[in-house]
């Protein structure tokens, strides 16, 4: 056989392999998860072909400062879609039959709409409103995806090897259609990636419909209720999880703008987002291991540890490859973070009151990363200062979440130790009479 030949077998080979392995992580737990993948897969190509032509009008076609300024206009936009519908969420997910489902639905089908109407606006003062829509959508299928989960498994301990399958499968499909978006806003236009983005959300629709209906219970009690239904341990882990998020959002804004203002091309910026992308899907492979040893608590203050320690070193110089490095550590911190969470939700929040716990979670670490990513572009702060005020604040939440979660046992330990005391000397003045 020739040198080409044997090349052509290895790589259909290889190929097959991958084939396999793509099918496997969509197909291993059972039909139901199997659409979910597939519409969440399709959400996420779509979500991520209108981030690249929407890059390609508020990042990179203006100068610095009125990318500055249009930047911190899109952040802004993003806080509104769970101020306004947060709550509303919540309550429809815990009234009604089929929310879950019809959230994917609805949200897909409405993204149509909206990257439609972005491809007759996409110069003009309707990319905000537009834009807004989108991100508005975009969340609801988010929440509801997030929430459909438990419903689909066979079992509540496939719950984190579940979230960073969805994890991957996220990452390798906005890694599938960077290549063919950034080719098209490019060398074509950006209304060639809403084309392609349309496409993906009527994908990502159909698969949700073919998803099973969730019966869902209403929960007596309303709100106060549905608070009282998430534990102590699941609001500290919601709080030090949106510590980890907003980190996140600063370091990778902050990195952005520094490469942004020496004018650094897109390829630099491509990089970054790569290696944010890389770290994040190497927690999504790693996650399941560290959950078989410890439990969730420990993953998110390790995930406080790893963006500490690189922000820290980052500061020392901020090259492109440190800069890629820092925006690994930063993903895949937050990746073990989100998972870890994740999972100790939903292993101990009634399905009743999830909807709404999802939606307060994800409104609480959406504020968080636009409150962390809205600093370093509204103010201009020197890298080394940045970065280690970055580090500074990741070791103050990583203190505070430790000391919270035990004082309680401390305490219980020493009520513990003098009802033990109180009855040894109980028994020594019974022995005396």
């Amino acid at each position: 056989m020739s040198t080409s030949g044997r090349f052509s077998g290895a790589l259909r080979t290889g190929g097959k392999h991958v084939a396999d392995r793509v099918a496997l992580l969509f197909s291993a737990k059972g039909a139901g998860f199997q659409r979910l993948a597939e519409s969440h897969a399709a959400s996420v190509a779509g979500d991520t072909l209108v981030a690249l032509a929407l890059a390609s009008t508020l990042f990179f076609s203006v100068p610095s400062t009125t990318a500055r300024d249009r930047v911190a206009l899109y952040l802004l936009l993003t806080l509104a879609p769970f101020a306004i519908l947060g709550p509303l969420l919540g309550r429809i997910f815990e009234r009604f039959r089929g929310a879950y489902r019809g959230g994917l639905m609805v949200s897909s089908l409405a993204r149509v709409v909206f990257a439609i109407v972005m491809m007759f606006g996409i110069d003009s003062l309707w990319l905000y409103p537009v834009a807004f829509g989108l991100l508005v959508f975009s969340r609801i299928h988010g929440i509801s995806k997030a929430s459909m989960l438990p419903v689909v498994l066979d079992s509540p301990q496939e719950l984190i090897t579940a979230n960073t399958q969805l994890a991957k499968i996220g990452v390798l499909a906005s890694a599938v259609v960077i290549p063919p978006g950034v080719l098209a806003v490019r060398f074509v236009s950006p209304i060639l990636a809403l084309v392609l983005a349309v496409v993906a959300f009527i994908v990502a629709s159909l698969a949700a419909s073919l998803l099973p209906t969730f019966d869902v219970h209403p929960q007596e009690g309303g709100g106060r209720a549905a608070r009282r239904a998430v534990p102590r341990s699941v609001r500290l882990a919601r709080l030090a999880t949106a510590g980890v998020r907003l980190l996140n959002g600063y370091l990778l804004l902050l990195v952005a703008f520094a490469f942004r203002d020496v004018d650094a091309g897109v390829l630099d910026f491509g990089a970054l987002l790569a290696a944010a992308g890389l770290g994040f899907f190497i927690a999504a492979f790693v996650t399941p291991l560290i959950e078989r040893r410890v439990p969730e608590e420990p993953m998110v203050v390790a995930a406080l540890a790893v963006a500490a320690a690189a922000a820290f070193i980052a500061s020392q110089g901020l090259s492109l490859l440190v800069a890629g490095v820092l925006a690994a550590a930063a993903g895949f911190a937050w990746g073990t973070a989100k998972f870890g969470f994740d999972g100790l939700l939903q292993m101990t929040v009634a399905p009743a009151a999830r909807g709404r716990a999802f939606t307060t979670s994800e409104t609480l670490f959406q504020l968080a990363w636009v409150v962390g990513a809205i600093i370093p572009v509204t103010i201009t702060i020197d890298d080394t200062l940045g970065l280690n005020a970055a580090g500074v604040v990741a070791l103050v939440i990583q203190v505070v979440y430790v000391t919270a979660l035990l004082v309680p046992i401390a305490v219980a330990r020493r009520a513990a130790a003098e009802r033990d005391r109180s009855d040894s000397e109980t028994a020594d003045l019974s022995d005396l009479i």
